[in-house]
């Protein structure tokens, strides 16, 4: 990320600052809380909608009970209906906000946005990381460990039985049954896809040539709509495996496989998830409250876990219809504090931001224009 960016940011987050304290001293008032994420409690009303990333549904849940109580004024709905769905209708204007697997891709933005005053930008912002957890059901056997080349083969539909010989190397002393091998993955557009496959591409060149992309690139292997068609097509049948949410195993139960990292054999945790995210680049090239984060998925550090996913939460910076502002800005702040965070993670099992990514987070919802 260059200096300049780092710089803006943090101007942006002393004028801020400033600012709420200027208000603080010559504004008396009842409400003696100091988060700035609830600062605004029972003063703001009115309604907004969402739509997208079904990976961070439980995540959205808690938020939105959580500032809701703070504003009971104030109704949020949102739509888990795929990254690719909410990408679209936000971009659309359709709902004010949008949860996504992925950052707008820079092309992407050159379409603008019919909710956002033209020219104002947008913010992304990486508010939800997760390991995506490669889950499994295989009738006696509980604990599986497999490398990236192996992992894309079985996805690639190269590795057809579960007693091959690539997958036997990598499990001694584990019984692998004669079973014919059932890969599910995403029928629908997923950010969840496109960072697994990201993954793939990035560890396993020579077995998965493929460019990551949320649409699946094979019409082999079981199809299945949202994060919650995964996990029921792989509990539901014998010999499967697919990829999700890390949140959403742990949930239902499911076994996960342990992923090479270096010499080891890594679990997915949310330590692991965060500690790569915070290890990673922003990328180059976008606006000041644009966050896309460019993760390092070869990273052979020990204990780091590389199938994650970051989701992002996007909002304009100026929005055609004045009033939606304030609600979104709130609800942002909310999302980013540590309370949000902690309650996102009480529900759903992600990772919290990290102090560092939540000053930059903030200092990007500080651009919204909600006067």
């Amino acid at each position: 990320m260059k200096l300049t960016r780092i710089a803006q940011l943090g101007a942006v987050t002393a004028v801020a600052a400033l600012a709420l304290t200027a208000c603080a001293a010559n504004e008396p008032t009842g409400n003696t809380n100091t988060d700035p994420a609830t600062d605004t409690t029972e003063t703001l009303s009115g309604e907004i909608a969402g739509s997208g990333a079904s990976s961070q549904e439980v995540a959205v849940q808690a938020w939105t009970a959580g500032f809701q109580t703070a504003n009971s004024g104030v109704t949020i709905a949102y739509d888990p209906a795929g990254s690719g769905a909410g990408r679209e209708s936000f971009q659309a204007g359709a709902v004010a906000f949008a949860g996504s697997d992925r950052a707008f891709k820079t092309e992407e933005l050159e379409a603008g946005f019919a909710g956002c005053v033209e020219g104002s930008g947008i913010i992304e912002l990486p508010t939800y990381i997760s390991p995506i957890a490669v889950i499994f059901n295989i009738e006696g056997v509980d604990s599986l460990n497999l490398d990236a080349d192996t992992l894309a083969k079985l996805f690639a539909g190269e590795i057809a039985n579960w007693n091959d010989p690539a997958i036997a190397a990598l499990n001694e002393g584990v019984e692998l049954p004669d079973l014919a091998v059932n890969p599910v993955h995403r029928a629908d557009d997923s950010g969840t896809t496109e960072n697994f496959t990201d993954y793939l591409f990035q560890a396993a060149p020579d077995a998965w040539t493929s460019e990551p992309d949320g649409v699946w690139p094979f019409s082999s292997g079981e199809a299945a709509q949202g994060t919650s068609g995964v996990v029921s097509a792989v509990s539901g049948g014998n010999g499967t495996i697919g990829y999700a949410d890390a949140s959403r195993a742990a949930e239902e139960g499911l076994s996960t496989a342990a992923i090479q990292v270096g010499e080891e054999f890594v679990s997915y945790s949310p330590e692991a998830a965060a500690a790569i995210v915070d290890a990673s680049a922003f990328e180059e090239g976008r606006g000041e409250g644009d966050l896309a984060i460019e993760l390092d998925r070869t990273s052979t550090e020990s204990g780091v876990y590389p199938i994650v996913l970051v989701s992002y939460m996007i909002a304009c910076e100026e929005y055609q219809d004045a009033s939606v502002a304030p609600i979104v800005k709130g609800y942002l702040e909310y999302i980013a504090s540590a309370e949000g965070q902690d309650a996102a993670a009480a529900a759903a099992g992600n990772a919290p931001i990290s102090d560092t990514l939540r000053e930059k987070v903030n200092a990007a919802i500080e651009l919204i224009v909600a006067e």
